[in-house]
């Protein structure tokens, strides 16, 4: 039977439960047993897909098509676990099942109400789509004492109950904030926050506490005493200086040891912690170092990039370099400030992305790039940004332009709302923004001696896609002519996935994202080969 573990967060947000999650699940994970990651997130959007990256930041894809969380990414980067599109939900899709339930007489003429329709169907996902897994861990959004996460909070009380106290076990996260002007640590946000907790009929567990600096042990006892936790179960999370500290972080402080004395179940294999040893010591330790380029139009949001910036951080471990990130919003970018701007920098990516604003930036940029021979990676929109640049400025198509942008121009870039995956007819709608694109895992074939192909050492790759519009098949012929090479399409020809320029020392652009796909100790392969260009590139 599944052993199940709820992830609370206190006093603030952003303390990092999802960090803390991943972290646990990846210990529990060495020590032997089989994890399952779920996030419930309190706000009322069905998902996360048409939420601005400003205010959400970036929405994680999953291979089954599911927009999520970006906690999913963490999750899947520490435990090299697929998420599903089970693993996350939201207050909103909770409601919008409860209420197409009622609609359809699922009720039978009942009262619909908060307790217990719509806590039994926040039960109804945490139990869903499980197997053999030892250990469910759920983390739940916000923060405790939201009005918008009580059904939670009510509905993993009951939960506990249900499948015996034994079996679940309460984690809640908070902050041990430090005071310079008084010099002083304080618990009192901590024994607040738990308060709160209790007072909704849950007793914490285990207490993990965030602190930029070490808790003294006397305030340690103090947060154990008026919190009614054992003091072993009092964690701290002093601030690391990379993420990939976490895990050892968190084993230092007996974590995972708590976690499964609380179970009365024993370890199976000892904890293997020199990955993350490795890791971190390339980042923290190397000295080389190279410049790398973001330019977008979400740069003011470090979140908005998460995936992006860790499969960076991953190439450049893969090849023993630490990398500066340079965030340039491409919709202030400037003709005449492109050469001053990109001066110092090894390569230049460009990242996905929604709509017109800020495209024109791009598309200097990706000139720019294209002209100076500088290692270019473009992603998603970056791609179909890099095929307008080409059709205005080599193939003479002045008024190439995407359908996305309006009616005006040569649409290089157009709408596609039916394609095929694996064999089935898909079809989107230009109606509804939520869901409609081309979401989650497709298969992509790469040509005969292209430069991906000896990158990836494969014919057939599969690869996760979030986009509505596609590359206009029809141009190819013309393009390649002209030396752009369409070297990855999808099974049945019609669709462009990847492309690639002769006679220059990097220059890749893919239709997918796969930063989703890339692990700190599996990094993805365009990306070990897009710094390993930049490195050599003077």
């Amino acid at each position: 039977m599944a052993r199940y573990i709820f992830v609370t967060g206190g006093v603030v947000s952003s303390l990092g439960k999802g960090l803390s999650s991943a972290s646990l699940a990846y210990l529990l994970q060495s020590r032997g047993y089989r994890v399952r990651l779920r996030k419930l997130d309190p706000y009322l959007n069905i998902d996360p897909g048409t939420m601005s990256p400003f205010q959400h930041g970036e929405v994680f894809v999953t291979d089954d098509g599911a927009e999520t969380d970006l906690d999913l990414g963490h999750y899947e980067r520490f435990s090299g676990i697929s998420a599903k599109k089970s693993d996350n939900i939201t207050t909103g899709k909770i409601y919008s099942d409860v209420l197409k339930k009622e609609r359809q007489g699922g009720y039978l003429g009942k009262t619909v109400q908060v307790i217990p329709h719509i806590t039994d169907r926040i039960k109804d996902f945490i139990k869903n789509d499980t197997s053999k897994e030892d250990f469910i861990i759920c983390e739940i959004g916000g923060i405790v004492g939201d009005i918008e996460s009580l059904p939670f909070v009510e509905a993993i009380r009951q939960f506990a109950n249900d499948v015996n106290k034994r079996n679940a076990l309460f984690i809640h996260l908070t902050l041990v904030p430090y005071l310079r002007a008084s010099d002083e640590i304080k618990t009192k946000p901590t024994q607040h926050s738990v308060k709160e907790l209790r007072s909704l009929g849950i007793q914490p567990d285990i207490i993990i506490c965030r602190s930029e600096r070490p808790i003294p042990l006397d305030h340690r006892k103090k947060i154990s005493l008026f919190c009614n936790v054992d003091i072993k179960n009092v964690i701290q999370t002093v601030d690391v200086k990379t993420i990939y500290e976490a895990p050892i972080s968190f084993n230092r402080e007996n974590l995972d040891k708590q976690v499964l004395e609380y179970f009365k179940i024993k370890t199976r294999k000892k904890v293997n912690l020199n990955p993350w040893k490795k890791i971190t010591k390339t980042v923290l330790h190397t000295k080389k170092s190279i410049n790398i380029a973001i330019i977008g139009k979400y740069v003011d949001l470090k979140d908005a990039y998460k995936s992006l910036d860790e499969a960076l951080t991953h190439g450049g471990i893969d090849n023993n370099l630490k990398i500066n990130l340079m965030r340039i919003d491409s919709e202030t970018l400037k003709v005449s400030e492109i050469k001053k701007k990109l001066k110092d920098v090894s390569g230049i990516l460009i990242p996905g992305g929604f709509g017109k604003r800020g495209t024109e930036g791009k598309i200097e940029a990706i000139k720019y790039a294209r002209e100076k021979k500088i290692p270019f990676f473009g992603i998603c929109f970056g791609m179909q940004m890099a095929i307008i640049e080409f059709a205005r400025n080599k193939l003479n198509i002045k008024n190439a332009n995407s359908s996305e942008f309006g009616t005006g121009g040569v649409p290089i870039i157009g709408l596609i709302n039916e394609w095929n995956r694996y064999g089935k007819l898909i079809k989107g709608t230009d109606k509804d923004l939520g869901g409609t694109m081309r979401l989650g895992l497709y298969d992509a074939k790469l040509k005969e001696n292209s430069l991906v192909k000896k990158i990836y050492k494969s014919k057939l790759i599969k690869e996760r896609h979030r986009h509505r519009y596609e590359v206009n098949i029809s141009y190819k012929e013309k393009f390649e002519k002209n030396g752009l090479i369409f070297s990855g399409l999808s099974p049945d020809n019609k669709l462009p996935e990847i492309i690639e320029l002769k006679n220059h020392p990097w220059f890749v652009a893919v239709q997918f994202h796969p930063e989703f796909k890339s692990r700190p100790l599996a990094p993805h392969p365009l990306f070990s080969s897009f710094i390993k260009a930049a490195k050599n590139h003077k």
